[in-house]
């Protein structure tokens, strides 16, 4: 069933990162200077938040909701999401927290750590680490550890590859390719980006939509808006016989 992986992909958002100073009676002229260095960092480093809803559909019917949120400081992101959903009449719940960051290295946004729990349909606990610049990940699922190796394409989580995503439209590629971290195995998929429309998407209005198709494992058409800071706006699944669709109802950013 392959409908549960749509908002699964497209989960998003959370980071919770700060600097903290020693309280100290007395600080010596170096332990100011230190101070005043770490201050001084502190502001250097950008810190934003951008905080996306999305209302899930299968088959034209209303089945849940999904929270997405990404808190950034520099160029490292704490991305939580969750959503709750009735899949086959069973009450579903995902949340994950993921943990990514830029390599100056490969020049691209990678994973360095995630953790998913899912209730109700296909229930599980997953905890998984990034390693060699994203080509290995150690995945633990409810105490059961396996190893996987992608020889030239990084591997990431759902999040984090909405996020690179993002980067490769600002960039203007129109096709490139990306590999998900599944629970049991490394999904790969290409992704070629189609001709812009406008559609009307409540509340914003008349929106310039950027769709991009992904073949492989699981065939879904992304639609990014440059009016929204090129965030997603929807998705829609293919499946042979249930639809599965994302649509965002609100979204709100701090960031440039």
């Amino acid at each position: 069933m392959k409908l549960f992986a749509v908002y699964l992909k497209l989960s998003l958002l959370g980071l919770a990162v700060s600097l903290a100073l020693p309280a100290v009676a007395q600080p010596s002229l170096a332990g100011q200077t230190a101070a005043t260095q770490t201050a001084q960092l502190n502001q250097d480093i950008k810190q934003c938040r951008r905080s996306a809803s999305y209302d899930i559909f299968l088959s034209g019917i209303h089945t849940g909701t999904m929270e997405r949120v990404e808190n950034w400081q520099g160029k490292t992101a704490v991305v939580t999401s969750s959503s709750k959903a009735s899949i086959l009449g069973i009450g579903t719940q995902y949340e994950q927290r993921a943990e990514l960051s830029w390599s100056a290295k490969t020049e691209e946004w990678l994973t360095d750590n995630f953790h998913q729990q899912v209730t109700g349909f296909r229930a599980r606990d997953m905890r998984v680490s990034f390693s060699n610049n994203g080509r290995d990940t150690e995945v633990d699922i409810d105490g059961d550890i396996e190893r996987y190796h992608s020889n030239s394409i990084a591997l990431r989580d759902v999040d984090t590859l909405a996020i690179q995503m993002r980067h490769f439209l600002l960039q203007g590629r129109t096709q490139f390719a990306l590999v998900r971290q599944a629970s049991d195995a490394i999904e790969p998929y290409q992704l070629y980006v189609k001709q812009q429309k406008k559609a009307n998407i409540e509340p914003w209005g008349e929106l310039t939509l950027i769709p991009v198709e992904q073949t492989g494992e699981e065939k879904v058409t992304y639609y990014f808006s440059p009016e929204l800071d090129y965030q997603l706006v929807k998705a829609r699944y293919h499946g042979i016989i249930l639809q599965g669709l994302i649509e965002l109802n609100s979204y709100s950013s701090s960031c440039d």
